[in-house]
């Protein structure tokens, strides 16, 4: 049965003036802040000044979950991801809880987002959660039942596939709120076959399907040329899993995009493959391209778009003009005209080294921005390798040196190794972008991150067939003899002691957080850059969730059972008629050496883009396993994962790090003014707002612990910062 857990109505009344009308506070009401994606802020109480005297003014505890949760703040009240995947609303200025709704399993961990109607009567929050758009009254967390069927759309449904056979395609970030529309990204999965990843819009009222836009298209639409034929019918992927920007003013949604599937073999999607790998400018109201541009052609290293796109406003040659920056994973920043998609300064293409691989056909040109410089390195040398390095493991990499090739667009091959650089996390990320819109200045936090591949060829099929990959879906792999599940499957990334490493998450007592049905659903579908085992067997999922310390029982199992036979419904093979390479090949992302070069790791970058050039970058954290030179900080690995920022209007830039803080910037030059150490990793987006007078900065920090003792004093949650009284 669901339940209400109210704790008091009346507190919700009063964030609102008596005429219903918004009392005087400011919000934080969408993923991101506002529909811009700026993470910009008019407040005034924080300066550089003062910002050393902000301290905890309270902390919200939700549990041991790894949430990368960015709260909502609407008329002093506080949207957040409680404990067990309650929904939960809190007043903003002290932290008590207003109400909760427990039981939303599935929910996606990023964000939600908020709409209300003119007349401020209908407000609303909307969320995904498996595989579902829901609606939530926002003054009460009730379903809104007259939202699509019974509270809830499927957002399965009109991909052009069978929706039983789609094991996923909810986002992993929330979507944007553009007038009565939500506009959505996907997250289908990056293996063989996935669902194709087609921007939709949705009646915010309704729950109907406003419209589509087919990032694959079909034919006799723009872009199907670029493609083999028939090809929307088993290519999957070219969706939008990170940031939507909306420019309210004109109407434009900017959608960045990802890579087709699979992506680091493209045999059977010969040609540009449009609209992969575009910055994507539609008509927020009818789903109408504008323009595009295309970062990538025939994407091969997995180089998506996925940073929010920042609208600026820039002098250039010699008139005001609205600008449009996109950064991207290979550490280029693309700022174009806003509303005729027009580069700023010149583009051009120039040729890229060309795969030999069988059956594989790169495309010979890539785009590189001639005048804006890039924010990451594009080359690695012997020379470059970690110092840190022991003897012998810098003698190993020399000897890996010579065979490989190494570079920026390296095809990967069966017969040596490629390091990417950058790699599949390096350049920048979902959150590593903000802006001060108005001095078009832009913010990138990124992170130096080569990726190391080597394709391995599949078993021969007939050519109508082909398994799914490891990078997306994982093909039965037997286990050998004295071998356990969890050694075969889970031991490479996790660890032989569950401990985790990087950005893999320790996988101690998982099994204590997460019943059979939700580690089995993970399991199957993957989450992240986890790829998903849809057919793992029972005595294997059972095996691996007892290893990391849960407890099934046989309705559980029995469940799980009617899941996977659904779930196996996935299609394995090319449509009827249509033919596929006989031999298909597959590689990791290559994460496992993020240290591989030397530091600086993790930057934070500021752009002038009225003219074209890198104002300051500096190293953003410190590896505390290493020394300061000169007490300078060198960042450290994977420092930007997952992190984000907040820029204010009297000159700070506030951004969290894998090291365990948040910091704050002087945006004019990057000199660090202020650092709070934290318990645990913090991830998602920071928020800030003002709440009964207060300008408060809010971290969601659930990550892997850091500071063991300072864990013990500040729970898992949320953690809020205020200006000390004192």
């Amino acid at each position: 049965m669901r339940c209400l857990l109210y704790i008091t109505i009346l507190t919700y009344g009063t964030a609102l003036a008596q005429d219903g009308k918004p009392a005087k506070e400011q919000p934080w009401h969408q993923y991101g802040g506002r529909a811009d994606q700026s993470k910009y802020v008019d407040l005034k109480q924080v300066t550089p000044e003062n910002v050393g005297k902000l301290e905890v003014a309270w902390t919200y505890a939700a549990g041991d979950a790894p949430y990368m949760f960015n709260p909502l703040i609407v008329d002093g009240v506080m949207y957040l991801l409680g404990k067990e995947e309650s929904l939960v609303a809190l007043d903003a200025a002290t932290g008590k809880e207003i109400w909760s709704r427990p039981g939303m399993n599935g929910i996606i961990k990023t964000g939600l987002n908020y709409w209300e109607s003119k007349d401020r009567k209908d407000r609303r929050l909307l969320i995904c959660r498996r595989n579902m758009l829901e609606a939530i009254d926002a003054r009460t967390g009730e379903t809104i039942s007259s939202f699509g069927d019974n509270g809830s759309t499927s957002l399965k449904e009109g991909l052009g596939r069978d929706p039983t056979a789609i094991n996923r395609v909810q986002s992993t970030t929330p979507g944007q709120i553009f007038e009565n529309l939500i506009v959505l990204g996907s997250s289908p999965g990056e293996g063989y076959f996935t669902a194709p990843g087609h921007v939709r819009a949705y009646d915010v009222v309704t729950g109907k399907l406003a419209w589509t836009f087919h990032t694959i298209p079909q034919p006799g639409e723009y872009g199907y040329e670029t493609w083999p034929a028939d090809a929307y019918k088993y290519i999957g992927g070219v969706n939008c899993w990170g940031e939507i920007t909306i420019d309210e003013k004109h109407g434009i949604a900017f959608v960045p995009l990802g890579s087709p599937t699979y992506d680091y073999y493209g045999a059977d999607r010969i040609g540009e493959g449009l609209f992969g790998n575009c910055i994507l400018a539609l008509d927020a109201r009818t789903g109408k391209r504008l323009w595009h541009f295309q970062a990538v052609h025939h994407d091969l290293w997995d180089y998506d778009f996925c940073s929010a796109p920042q609208l600026i406003t820039v002098d250039h040659d010699g008139k005001r003009v609205e600008a449009v920056a996109v950064a991207g994973k290979q550490g280029f920043l693309y700022v174009f005209e806003r509303l005729t998609g027009k580069p700023l300064w010149p583009i051009e293409e120039r040729p890229v080294p060309q795969s030999t691989m069988p059956g594989e056909k790169s495309w010979p040109t890539q785009p590189f921005p001639t005048v804006v410089p890039p924010f990451t390195r594009h080359s690695l040398s012997i020379d470059d390798l970690n110092p840190y390095f022991s003897a012998e493991k810098k003698e190993q990499w020399r000897k890996r040196f010579a065979a490989a090739k190494v570079g920026l667009y390296e095809p990967l091959s069966d017969q040596y190794e490629t390091i990417a650089v950058p790699g599949a996390v390096g350049g920048a990320n979902r959150g590593n972008t903000a802006a001060d819109p108005e001095r078009g200045l832009v913010y990138i936090i990124t992170q130096e991150y080569a990726s190391v591949y080597r394709l391995k060829p599949e078993q021969a099929l007939p050519s109508e067939t082909v398994p799914e990959v490891s990078a997306g879906i994982v093909p039965p792999v037997a286990i050998a003899e004295g071998q356990t599940p969890y050694m075969t499957y889970c031991s490479a990334c996790h660890g032989e002691k569950m401990q985790g490493r990087d950005n893999v998450p320790s996988l101690v007592d998982v099994g204590k957080r997460l019943n059979f049905g939700e580690f089995s659903n993970t399991i199957a579908v993957g989450k992240g850059v986890m790829p998903g085992f849809p057919h793992l067997e029972d005595r294997a999922l059972i095996e691996i969730y007892t290893a990391i310390g849960g407890n099934v029982n046989l309705t559980e199992a029995q469940s799980n059972r009617e899941r996977r036979n659904d779930r196996n419904r996935t299609p394995r093979r090319y449509p009827s008629g249509v033919g596929g390479p006989v031999q298909n090949y597959s590689s990791g992302y290559g994460l496992e050496h993020s240290d591989l070069q030397g530091p600086p790791w993790s930057w934070m970058v500021a752009y002038d883009l009225n003219k074209g050039v890198i104002k300051w970058r500096t190293p953003l954290g410190h590896d505390r396993k290493i020394p300061r030179p000169e007490g300078k900080d060198l960042g450290l690995p994977i420092g930007s994962q997952r992190k984000g920022m907040v820029v204010t209007s009297t000159g700070l830039i506030f951004s969290t790090c894998l090291d365990g803080h948040v910091y704050a910037y002087a945006a004019e030059t990057g000199e660090k003014l202020w650092s709070s150490p934290l318990p645990r990793n913090p991830e998602g987006l920071p928020a800030m707002y003002e709440a009964g007078g207060k300008q408060f900065l809010v971290i969601c920090d659930m990550g892997p612990v850091i500071d063991k003792d300072l864990a013990k004093k500040i729970p898992s949650g949320y953690i809020v910062y205020s200006l000390s009284e004192s």
